[in-house]
């Protein structure tokens, strides 16, 4: 048999209590074509459906649908008084505010591509990825932090002109005052030129946008960078069709979501896929509250869910280990939580278990990755959810488990090889890189890079992305089941496993953890060395444990294996020149 696993008008997995996975009444939902349509129809159509529902809720400034809808129209017009149309790459280097969302599907009511970046990027970095995708247009915010970096671009790449935002503007009465008084420092001096067009100008254009030829199957609607499977930064082609299939498929994976009356927890940045599509998208196609913070902050994250009493809460597993070792997680109420997907990063079982046993709020893992704009598989909410498994594919999407040499043939179920996937939010391919394209896509399908297997029931486990792969003395040591061992222990809060050389196997594992608050003086890495003997074979038993304070992160909160990787790398390098 080999391990091909489709969703496509097949039985859902039933619950352990029985039923569905899915309400009453939204059955004919499941394998049901998904109609193509532009991106920005997900906030026009809600707009229209429910305009006087609250939409945006930005540190207490807050916007109706019908009045965000407004504000994108006018902005729209805008931006195509400054050139935006078909074709015409506009990038958004924006923590989450009203202005990103509002620019976001202007842009795209304007005919224009949306191309995502990192507000922690270096100038180094943002010109790389300006060059690279030929953004002529940059919106930022007018901070120091963030500024400086995108206007030096204006003198060596093909940038050519910035909208800027006012943070105070984006800010509530009295909020809005206080940075103004408190906070000038940290605002940049925006020059009075032709190149700078302050947002307000943007949205002062009057009469309606000239609606632009959009086929949503084949224009770009999104430029996401990443890394892909092979390492160099490229922008993956999201079409129209590729995003608004994936808010569909999610809108069917939820069971008893209530159109405009939940209230999505957008915490992560919206320039990461995952909280673009699940935070931002999704939100807006079911007629939900957003309410922004700009950043991951413990203590405002409790008391913004204590407070505005959030249903739906994305994060990626560092922000609900996070939770998990919240000293005063009793203190708040969290019961408003209902739905809780944990992506970006493998979730582990020990996490998921602890969150739900002190939130009681269901806590999901799912899969994806920017080329499927992101998401591939879910386990069923409402419906059975096997502890360390990625779940089931989403409707209409096919998973393959190839093999890991020639990465063409099948392997056996059970088996561990390549996840390869087919469905309707799999990227076009990779902008100006055809070569990295043909690559990445074989036969129709997209190659992950992640080694996983299937279970008998069409459940999917991931085992771990093929180059973090250990190769010891012959055999496959998968950084992740060490990782799940460690979690085990009571007083482990992360951890990470990297491979690094071995004389005598080539390679061995290494981990690098940190502790929980509580956790004692008494921790040792011989300590957990033992705690291991029982819980990992030989080859998988770590080489070395590090005990440190932090481990490192990426902007989005995802553990951040390659600069450990780099660290024993740059020591051992050091180490030969001596």
């Amino acid at each position: 048999m080999s391990d091909t696993i489709t969703r496509d008008n097949q039985a859902t997995p039933q619950p352990s209590g029985g039923g569905a996975d899915i309400a009453p009444g939204r059955e004919h939902e499941r394998g049901a074509p998904i109609v193509p349509k532009p991106v920005h129809a997900l906030l026009e159509e809600t707009a229209a459906r429910v305009p006087d529902a609250p939409y945006l809720d930005f540190l207490g400034k807050k916007y109706t649908y019908g009045e965000t809808w407004a504000l994108v129209e006018r902005a729209a017009k805008g931006f195509q008084q400054l050139g935006v149309g078909p074709g015409v790459r506009v990038g958004l280097c924006l923590p989450n505010t009203p202005y990103y969302t509002i620019c976001y599907f202007a842009i795209l009511r304007a005919g224009g591509t949306v191309v995502n970046y990192n507000p922690l990027y270096v100038e180094r970095e943002l010109a790389y990825q300006i060059n690279d995708s030929g953004t002529k247009l940059m919106v930022t915010l007018d901070l120091k932090q963030i500024y400086p970096k995108v206007a030096a671009c204006l003198e060596h790449t093909c940038l050519e002109r910035i909208v800027t935002c006012s943070m105070t503007g984006a800010l509530p009465g009295v909020k809005s005052i206080l940075f103004a008084v408190l906070k000038r420092s940290e605002c940049a001096e925006i020059p009075d030129d032709l190149r700078h067009v302050p947002f307000e100008k943007v949205i002062a254009a009057t009469g309606a946008p000239k609606k632009p030829s959009i086929s949503p199957k084949t224009d770009i609607a999104v430029l996401q960078y990443t890394g892909g499977t092979t390492g160099v930064p490229k922008g993956a082609m999201l079409t129209h069709a590729n995003i608004t299939a994936n808010c569909e498929q999610l809108r069917r994976v939820i069971p008893d979501v209530r159109d405009g009356e939940e209230r999505m927890l957008a915490v992560l940045p919206f320039f990461h896929v995952f909280a673009m599509t699940v935070a931002q998208n999704l939100a807006t196609q079911i007629g939900a509250e957003i309410i922004m913070l700009p950043r991951f902050d413990l203590a405002q994250v409790m008391k913004c869910i204590d407070k505005k009493r959030p249903t739906m809460f994305p994060g990626v597993p560092t922000i609900y280990t996070a939770i998990n070792n919240s000293g005063d997680i009793r203190k708040h109420d969290l019961s408003s939580l209902k739905i809780c997907i944990s992506g970006g990063a493998p979730l582990p079982v020990e996490v998921k278990n602890r969150f739900e046993d002190l939130t009681g709020c269901a806590l999901v893992e799912g899969y994806g990755l920017s080329e499927a704009s992101p998401v591939v598989t879910c386990n069923p909410i409402g419906g059975l959810v096997k502890a360390g498994s990625i779940g089931v594919p989403l409707d209409g999407t096919e998973v393959q488990i190839r093999d890991l040499d020639g990465r063409r043939e099948e392997v056996a179920q059970g088996k561990k090889g390549e996840l390869c996937v087919r469905g309707p939010q799999v990227m076009k391919g990779y902008y100006n890189r055809p070569e990295d394209t043909e690559k990445t896509i074989i036969d129709g399908l997209l190659h992950t890079g992640d080694v996983g297997y299937v279970d008998s029931d069409g459940y999917i486990f991931l085992v771990d992305r093929i180059k973090d792969v250990i190769l010891a003395g012959g055999y496959n040591v998968y950084p992740r089941a060490i990782e799940e061992a460690l979690y085990l222990h009571p007083a482990i809060a992360e951890c990470i496993c990297i491979g690094i050389p071995d004389d005598y196997r080539g390679q061995a594992p290494k981990c690098f953890v940190t502790l929980r608050d509580d956790a004692g003086d008494d921790v040792s890495p011989e300590g957990l060395r033992d705690f291991l003997t029982d819980k990992v074979s030989r080859i998988e038993m770590p080489k070395e444990i590090e005990i440190r304070d932090e481990l490192p992160k990426t902007m989005v909160g995802k553990l951040s294996r390659k600069e450990l990787v780099a660290e024993e790398e740059a020591k051992r390098g050091d180490t030969s020149g001596t």
